[in-house]
């Protein structure tokens, strides 16, 4: 392997490009999954995105990781992107940045 490739690869992280969580969350009672929603989307409106990520990923509720998804496409996060979709699952969003990274994955495979 060429020392720019093992270079290349040694950047990568360890565990993989994209981390998912250990378990799910346990589900929470329906009236209170709404009311933590309904945080979630103020807090996102806010601007306090960290937080507001945190109530989205509690309840599982995919419009808001779909939103934070596209969020981070804009501020050029992919791989965050990436992850939201993908737990949201967004598969249509979550398959176009696939294939937007195998595409790059294959033109560094060519450069070698």
């Amino acid at each position: 392997m060429s020392s720019a490739r093992e270079d290349l690869l040694s950047k990568l992280p360890r565990g993989g490009l994209l981390k998912i969580g250990e378990s799910p969350a346990p589900p929470l009672p329906e009236e209170q999954r709404v009311a933590l929603i309904r945080k979630g989307n103020e807090l996102f409106n806010a601007k306090k995105f960290d937080l507001a990520k945190k109530v989205f990923l509690t309840t599982g509720y995919a419009d808001g990781l779909i939103r934070l998804g596209d969020l981070y496409m804009k501020e050029s996060r992919p791989l965050e992107a990436l992850r939201m979709y993908w737990l949201a699952p967004e598969s249509k969003k979550a398959g176009a940045l696939v294939e937007r990274a195998s595409e790059v994955l294959r033109e560094w495979l060519k450069e070698r």
